[in-house]
């Protein structure tokens, strides 16, 4: 299988009494450097055993050095990657409070005016036809997804929250193309416009498209033309720390699982393991070590702050 998408460099802060306001500091214990984005599911399904590659764009930055590595660590094969000499990776800073959490993300400028990366995408699948795809769906989407199903490649599609405020449309029409859609509860009723589960799962079951409904400890919903299911075997007791990127190692989980044979509902019970796991760590794929960087000290502080002193302004990138 392979991942498309951006990836990030994570700051994870572990739980704090509350956001601080103008002039204010809050503390907290735990603190730790992760990495995220389209890495994160890739990373699960290679822990469950699968071939998983990594399409994104890597570029001459701290937080895809963190991405490289990790993914050297875990077994992720980044050939379907494009490297760039140029930044790439996102920035983000988690906040854990109040049972959830908030973000501050930082996109590069290089990135933000880079060519569009799903054309980019479309050779990749022609090139590589893996058997499974993940990605989120979006604009430009809708033709990568039509593509893959020519190619016989099967899609598991997610979306993010708030996209549906602007993409509605074209969010809908990446469902359709999909062969499973692995919103949570608050994505799918923001995008079906209506305020409970049941009447959410109504309205997408129009889409034709096979839904699991993620639902945290709750387990998920596996909806399908025959009915809806709701599975919470695999759902694990743990302390949560961070709820960051526990779909996606759902995601990563479930088409491992699918890989191997697996019906969909007992690819289900795995991803519900694999989710449960992801809540229990700091970060999207937990705390990463990075050769000569300490995660907890002031070594990587100055690195970090003397790198973004040296952005470039204007680079253009040579894209491989």
């Amino acid at each position: 299988m392979i991942s498309f998408g951006s990836v990030f460099l994570e700051l994870v802060f572990g739980h704090v009494p509350e956001l601080p306001r103008p002039g204010e500091e809050v503390f907290t214990e735990e603190f730790a450097v992760s990495c995220g984005g389209a890495v994160s599911s890739a990373s699960a399904a290679a822990s469950a055993g699968a071939r998983a590659g990594l399409c994104t764009v890597l570029g001459d930055d701290l937080g895809s050095r963190v991405v490289i590595e990790h993914c050297a660590r875990v077994g992720v094969d980044l050939s379907p990657s494009a490297r760039v000499r140029r930044r790439t990776a996102g920035i983000t800073v988690v906040l854990n409070f109040d049972g959830d959490r908030a973000f501050v993300t930082h996109n590069p400028a290089q990135a933000r005016r880079g060519p569009p990366e799903v054309d980019r995408w479309r050779s990749v699948l022609r090139r590589t036809r893996p058997r499974w795809c993940y990605l989120h769906a979006g604009r430009g989407v809708p033709d990568f997804l039509r593509e893959a199903r020519e190619l016989g490649t099967k899609i598991a599609l997610d979306i993010s929250l708030g996209d549906e405020r602007r993409d509605r449309d074209v969010l809908i029409d990446c469902v359709r193309l999909a062969d499973v859609f692995v919103p949570n509860e608050d994505e799918l009723q923001r995008l079906t416009g209506t305020d409970a589960l049941g009447p959410a799962v109504s309205a997408a079951a129009a889409w034709g498209t096979p839904l699991v409904v993620k639902r945290g400890a709750a387990g998920a919903l596996v909806c399908r033309p025959d009915g809806v299911t709701e599975i919470a075997e695999g759902v694990r007791r743990v302390t949560v720390r961070d709820l960051t990127g526990a779909g996606d190692a759902f995601a990563g989980a479930m088409i491992a699982a699918l890989l191997r044979g697996a019906p969909l509902a007992e690819a289900v019970v795995a991803a519900n393991a694999a989710g449960s796991e992801a809540v229990g760590r700091l970060g999207a794929v937990g705390e990463v070590e990075v050769a000569g960087i300490s995660t907890a000290g002031q070594t990587l502080g100055a690195r970090f702050i003397g790198q973004m002193a040296a952005e470039p302004r204007e680079e253009p990138g040579n894209e491989g």
